[in-house]
């Protein structure tokens, strides 16, 4: 990923985010639960949301981040952040080393995976944000099933295409957009 896709994650906090929105009521401001591992070689990063609805079967995750993953913003460059709702199913990965090295070969800030990812040691040399469930050794069925660019509820918490995620050592936080630098 160039520098200019990682600016989106420089001068942020989820804590900071969280302190600053502490009082919305309009559910807008969400945070997911703290159930997600870091994998991947970056452990901060931001950036807007594409979403990818499967089970047990990556197909629509591996064409996803075999695109370029970073977009042009108001702000400039940046590298965007693929969401996968898994069902939390812990019974196959939906993202290993080859997919997460397209992952920081084509620019992309970061995945979060409501479900496993495998291959450990190649995630966390691959130089994207990486979050799961767990670690789970057996690979995806690849039926080509799963919906991209939808609303998907992860541990019963919405996000939205085109919105802006932020995740750091402290949590993963949604937000309808960009957080003024």
């Amino acid at each position: 990923m160039t520098n200019d896709a990682k600016s989106a994650s420089a001068g942020f906090a989820t804590c900071d985010l969280c302190d600053a929105h502490k009082n919305d009521t309009s559910g807008a401001f969400r945070v997911l639960p703290p159930v997600f591992h870091s994998y991947g070689g970056v452990a901060r990063f931001a950036g807007p949301v594409v979403t990818v609805k499967c089970f047990e079967d990556n197909s629509l995750v591996r064409q996803a981040l075999d695109e370029p993953g970073s977009v042009m913003t108001p702000s400039g460059n940046v590298g965007r952040v693929l969401v996968v709702d898994g069902g939390a199913s812990l019974r196959r990965a939906l993202v290993g080393g080859n997919i997460g090295a397209a992952a920081a070969r084509n620019g992309w800030a970061g995945v979060v995976v409501n479900g496993c990812v495998r291959d450990a040691a190649e995630l966390a040399a691959c130089q994207v944000g990486i979050r799961a469930l767990a670690l789970m050794p057996m690979p995806p069925e690849k039926r080509g099933e799963g919906q991209r660019d939808v609303a998907v509820q992860v541990q019963g918490v919405w996000v939205r295409p085109g919105e802006w995620l932020y995740a750091d050592a402290d949590g993963i936080v949604v937000m309808p957009a960009a957080a003024a630098s």
